[in-house]
């Protein structure tokens, strides 16, 4: 047996050490994709935490059909777009009618995980257009999955990745 599945059957008896280890070895990568997602810092470590606590309480739902990895990152998207959405809803309330996206221009404060320059335009970029060119050109997802993610339509999803695609041509020109 591996150390991952070790700590997972340790994890689902309540050792919150075991679950420490699993969080050591994937935050990396779920915050990478929080932050691209949620084109902020500090929203990106909020979702971050919120992805590991929902792991921590579906624990017990990974069946080890896949590798725990894949199981995190489908759950962490999952997790991370309803963040994004709790987060739009309670913003909504402070922003004109007119603004019918919140999202930050600035550059992160913090170093982008694993160097990518592209990152940097991305989190640039309105967060419908940003989330649905992260879903599909990163993350591998197709149309309609992003539909069925974002409750849109699967033209939508199209409309905003060649949205997303111009700016970030215009942003590297």
């Amino acid at each position: 047996m591996d150390d991952e599945t070790r700590w997972i059957n340790q994890a689902r008896n309540g050792d919150t050490q075991a679950f420490e280890c699993l969080y050591h070895r994937h935050h990396q990568q779920v915050y990478a994709l929080c932050l691209r997602l949620a084109g902020q810092v500090p929203l990106a470590e909020e979702m971050t935490q919120d992805c590991f606590v929902r792991a921590w309480q579906k624990l017990d739902l990974f069946r080890g059909e896949s590798q725990f990895a894949t199981w995190l990152h489908r759950l962490s998207v999952n997790q991370a777009l309803a963040s994004l959405q709790k987060h739009r809803s309670f913003w909504a309330r402070f922003l004109p009618e007119s603004s019918t996206e919140f999202h930050e221009i600035s550059e992160p404060s913090t170093p982008l995980p694993n160097g990518m320059q592209l990152d940097k335009y991305i989190l640039r970029l309105p967060e419908r257009a940003r989330v649905v060119f992260v879903l599909f050109a990163l993350e591998g997802y197709s149309h309609e999955e992003i539909a069925q993610l974002m409750q849109i339509t699967r033209g939508t999803s199209k409309a905003q990745y060649h949205r997303a695609k111009a700016l970030l041509q215009e942003m590297l020109s």
